[in-house]
């Protein structure tokens, strides 16, 4: 049985930490021990109170969280845990992260002969709840083959993207698609509203033609309705997009219609809708 070190119990880590419980021996670190002890109360394993001052020998170290930083500061800083890596463990990191630093990581784990996988994920909090997760991984191909009987708890689709850093730059492409999207959406949200069609009736019959997407199938009902207080939200749609922004500066791709879309996401902020749901981009068009 494999033992298990889940770092970041928030919207999505707590249910995925959850679905590793069922299987392996889990124990789990947040940065916030209320959610720790929430979780152990609903699916007992045990806590970690400090990730650089572990005796214990994890087979995988899985971190879901929040940005370039609050990984540095899980894996290299002083408080963190690249002291306790022993040989052979697997690091699996599921945030959504520069490429750079993955590969940043990945060279220091190498040193210690363990593995540093790149493997952010889509489907929201939904998808995370439910262990439908869709997971784009980078990194060594032996170590993802490993991995694989971690993913299935969680994901319904995984998929071995290539070299370290290859995970993030999907998750970009992701990113990119849901921004053209939610935008996309809104506006036809928009355009029913102001020509007073009945929205059961529109989505009844555009759902099952060319322009059916997730979004579209989970969100449109919602949008309509002026919900966004769940899923994914807008501040880490904007840190996701400055990503891209970044990547695709080092390419020489300009991508024209996401930098629109980032600025309406601002526009959301500026309404107070930092952590609305990406979908209120409907917002600014129905105030």
């Amino acid at each position: 049985m494999y033992k298990i070190l889940f770092i970041g119990i928030g919207k999505m880590g707590f249910p995925m930490a959850g679905f590793l419980s069922e299987k392996y021996e889990v124990s789990v670190y947040n940065r916030s021990k209320e959610k720790i002890s929430i979780w152990k109360k609903k699916y007992g394993g045990n806590a970690v109170d400090n990730l650089n001052q572990l005796d214990e020998k994890f087979d995988f170290i899985i971190s879901c969280i929040g940005n370039d930083d609050d990984l540095r500061e899980i894996t290299s800083n002083d408080t963190g845990c690249f002291n306790i890596i022993r040989k052979n463990t697997i690091f699996i990191d599921h945030s959504t992260v520069s490429p750079k630093i993955v590969q940043e990581l990945e060279l220091k784990f190498r040193e210690k002969e363990a593995f540093f996988l790149d493997a952010p994920i889509s489907g929201g909090q939904l998808g995370a709840e439910e262990g439908q997760l869709s997971i784009m991984v980078g990194g060594d191909k032996n170590a993802f083959d490993k991995s694989e009987s971690i993913f299935e708890l969680y994901g319904k689709k995984r998929k071995y993207m290539g070299s370290s850093g290859s995970g993030q730059l999907t998750k970009i492409v992701n990113q990119i698609c849901i921004a053209g999207l939610v935008q996309g959406l809104s506006e036809s949200i928009y355009f029913m509203k102001q020509t007073k069609l009945n929205p059961e009736d529109v989505l009844d019959v555009i759902s099952t033609g060319a322009a059916q997407s997730w979004q579209m199938d989970n969100r449109f009902m919602t949008m309509t309705e002026n919900k966004f207080d769940f899923g994914f939200a807008v501040d880490l749609m904007r840190k996701d997009l400055s990503i891209a922004f970044d990547e695709a500066k080092k390419f020489g791709i300009d991508l024209e219609i996401t930098k629109i879309v980032d600025e309406f996401y601002k526009d959301v902020q500026n309404m107070g809708g930092n952590n609305f749901d990406t979908s209120s981009l409907v917002k600014r068009l129905l105030s």
